[in-house]
């Protein structure tokens, strides 16, 4: 059977949406038996997780690989619930605040670890720390020794020039505003548990995923509709079709190492917003309007390592842009959080 992704000329439903991004490629089929399972996913009631949990029981079922899937979060939406687990998924609810979450953890014989809090630590400070460090403290000492990959995000570097590649996962880690520093807390967390108990993890810095709901071609396309200007301060950004980002998640179970690795995950190469905006104007017949100068710096990674690892990512952008556009042109349903893209003193 061919296993080679399917690239449509446009992605009509939300049905449709999620189906494309759950779609497993051929690599992921292949390595996907080397998970013994089962396989936890911890936050995985956000944006990517229901779609990462269905994308591992849909490439283990093609392998032919009787693969346990638990997806736990607090499970606010039932309907996403269900949807998991009409598709084989186990769940269950967890709050990795709470001191008790009732049932008990689930043992794993790996861990994938979502858990993140980034907008609104303006106004609430005290709880993206709390979920940046409480959280994965929790989480890693309960499955230390197993192996674990953990997202983390690419705000924890400092702009680097547009002209560069971008920071490397060598880097100091200096960032500006709360979000930034909480998330490098995060991952000092897990570099401790994994230094005390000798469990391998790799820690993933990703930016952007890219949905047709969400994601920067979103934003960009909702400021054409509306007739919003588009400020190019942050003249480039790096970013990846979602299936993408969580295959490579899921396949950076193979890359967990003690001491722990770090890996950015994102698009190999950085995208100017001018272009991006006039691409998609161009599609929805809205002549954009800019404001603003591009700046010599921007939150930009290179992403070098991890493709070398595991090549390149496998959606065009130029798909997903046709696939944006449409659905934005049709006034397809989003889900309302702005990426914030433009933000360049750390405040969320």
């Amino acid at each position: 059977m061919n296993h080679g992704l399917a690239f449509p000329d446009e992605i009509p439903t939300e049905s449709a949406l999620l189906e494309v991004l759950s779609e497993p490629s051929k690599s992921l089929i292949e390595q996907i038996g080397s998970i013994s399972g089962p396989l936890v996913v911890v936050g995985a009631g956000g944006k990517m997780g229901p779609t990462l949990c269905v994308l591992a029981k849909r490439a283990a079922e093609l392998a032919g690989h009787s693969l346990s899937v638990m997806a736990l979060s607090r499970f606010s939406n039932e309907k996403e619930r269900s949807w998991l687990e009409s598709r084989g998924v186990q769940t269950r609810r967890f709050d990795a605040l709470a001191e008790s979450s009732g049932d008990p953890i689930p043992d794993a014989s790996h861990v994938v670890y979502l858990v993140g809090l980034k907008f609104g630590t303006g106004d609430q400070p005290e709880l993206t720390w709390a979920t940046n460090t409480l959280a994965p403290a929790r989480v890693a000492q309960r499955y230390r020794g197993v192996p674990m990959v953990a997202l983390s995000t690419g705000n924890v570097y400092p702009m680097s020039e547009v002209d560069s590649q971008g920071s490397t996962e060598s880097d100091p880690l200096t960032p500006l505003g709360e979000y930034a520093n909480a998330a490098v807390a995060r991952e000092r967390i897990f570099e401790y548990v994994s230094n005390q108990n000798q469990s391998p993890m790799a820690l993933l810095r990703l930016n952007y995923a890219l949905d047709l709901r969400y994601g920067i071609l979103v934003d960009l396309a909702q400021s054409l509709i509306k007739e919003q200007a588009i400020d190019l301060s942050m003249s480039a950004v790096n970013c990846l079709w979602q299936r993408d980002a969580n295959e490579r998640i899921l396949r950076s179970l193979a890359l967990v190492e003690y001491p722990i690795a770090v890996y950015n995950l994102t698009s190999p190469e950085a995208y100017p917003i001018e272009s991006l905006a006039m691409e998609l104007g161009e599609r929805l017949g809205v002549a954009p309007r800019f404001v603003g100068s591009p700046a010599r710096n921007a939150l930009l990674s290179d992403a070098s390592k991890l493709t070398r690892r595991l090549g390149r990512p496998e959606t065009p952008i130029e798909s997903v842009i046709r696939w944006t556009a449409d659905w934005m042109g049709r006034g397809g349903r989003t889900l309302g959080r702005p990426t914030k893209f433009q933000v360049r003193d750390g405040v969320f």
